[in-house]
């Protein structure tokens, strides 16, 4: 193994841990709601959230944990898998999704609805509840797929 080679993979685990560091925390923030409310959220439960400042915590690092997971494995971790596969990273992100979406990492219009949700999370999501439910329920129904594709890539660098 050459070390260019040694060098990606090792990119590669640091950027898993990284994004199952992000993913465990954002479950156990889940974990720790589920125990009061019901997922999907309605606006009964989530005006009882805002007015606990516990429950209230665990819904920003919800927000959190989802945005940062999205940007490492967005920005660091594809990137990584595909520099470890000898592919060129420096094209187009829709190019780079293409990939590894044949490697049947994940499909590439899931990944826009992730990336959108993120997007609409930097926006100041908390101006209207409505908002904010939809996307603790989004991140509720996506956090399965993001786990599945962290499950891939674990495979696959396993596999190398």
């Amino acid at each position: 193994m050459g070390s260019k080679t040694l060098v990606y993979r090792i990119k590669v685990e640091d950027n898993l841990k990284e994004s199952l560091k992000h993913l465990k925390r954002l479950d156990n923030a889940f974990g720790q709601l589920m125990i009061k409310y019901k997922f999907p959220l309605e606006i009964d439960s989530y005006k009882k959230i805002l007015d606990e400042l516990d429950s209230l915590a665990y819904s920003d690092q919800i927000i959190y944990r989802f945005s940062k997971l999205q940007d490492v494995m967005g920005a660091k971790l594809f990137k990584s898998l595909l520099l470890y596969q000898g592919e060129n990273v420096n094209r187009p992100f829709l190019d780079i999704l293409n990939s590894l979406e044949k490697m049947d990492i994940i499909e590439v219009d899931d990944w826009f609805e992730i990336r959108d949700l993120r997007n609409e999370i930097s926006h100041d999501y908390e101006e209207s509840d409505g908002v904010a439910i939809n996307i603790l329920n989004s991140i509720y129904l996506l956090k399965d797929e993001l786990k599945i594709v962290l499950e891939k890539i674990d495979r696959i660098k396993r596999g190398l």
